[in-house]
């Protein structure tokens, strides 16, 4: 995809996570791998106004902080260029205030595997990252730390992050870690959720690798 279609999928995709419900307003933000740059969704942008043109590019490497366009990256730059610097097989990242995954996130829980689906995150758990000050390198250290081997994890007193080969798989997975987090805080409310054993995750991970749902890992 070259930098005019993937810009447009940008603003696209931001629409669409809000009219899915997995977002507010403009507290969640969106990146995608563009050659040797990160293209990201500009700061204080509504998603309905965001053009194509507004989408902020900034260097994978070489001085951080840097970009290039019209408006400002989004204040959470932060993690997302340490996460696609960091993160070869990485062609995305999506972070938003979903809300069933925010509420776990007040709570400090990670998600364990209430549901087979989990292990399309690449594990049979998704963490909780400890709090820090949204937009700070401390933030996304904490990020970093535990999305590894994972594809998601939630922020404490904040949201949550998927990472995905594409934008379109990115997506794909946040709508399917908030189902994760509304069945599970749903689950709660009803009784004691019966947890999956890493056995049968591992196997259910066996069987997503044969059509195309196995979470990314730096051999791909």
């Amino acid at each position: 995809m070259d930098e005019a279609a993937l810009r447009r999928e940008i603003v696209e995709q931001a629409r669409r996570m809000n009219a899915l419900g997995i977002n507010q307003g403009t507290s969640g933000n969106i990146s995608a791998r563009c050659g040797a740059e990160m293209l990201i969704t500009p700061s204080a942008t509504p998603y309905e106004t965001m053009r194509p043109e507004d989408i902020a590019a900034m260097p994978l490497q070489g001085r951080r902080g840097t970009w290039r366009g019209k408006l400002r990256p989004s204040t959470e730059w932060r993690f997302h260029l340490d996460i696609l610097r960091g993160r070869p097989e990485a062609g995305a990242v999506v972070h938003t205030h979903a809300m069933y995954c925010t509420t776990l996130a007040i709570l400090r829980r990670e998600i364990p595997a209430v549901h087979y689906m989990i292990a399309a995150f690449g594990g049979a758990t998704v963490r909780c990252a400890p709090y820090a000050l949204y937009g700070t390198a401390e933030l996304a250290a904490h990020a970093l730390r535990a999305l590894e081997d994972r594809n998601a994890c939630l922020l404490a007193n904040h949201g949550m992050i998927v990472v995905g080969p594409t934008l379109a798989k990115a997506m794909w997975l946040a709508v399917e870690l908030e189902t994760l987090a509304k069945q599970y805080y749903l689950a709660m409310q009803a009784g004691e959720p019966v947890v999956l054993s890493e056995a049968e995750i591992a196997a259910t991970a066996r069987g997503f690798a044969t059509y195309g749902l196995q979470a990314p890992t730096a051999d791909e």
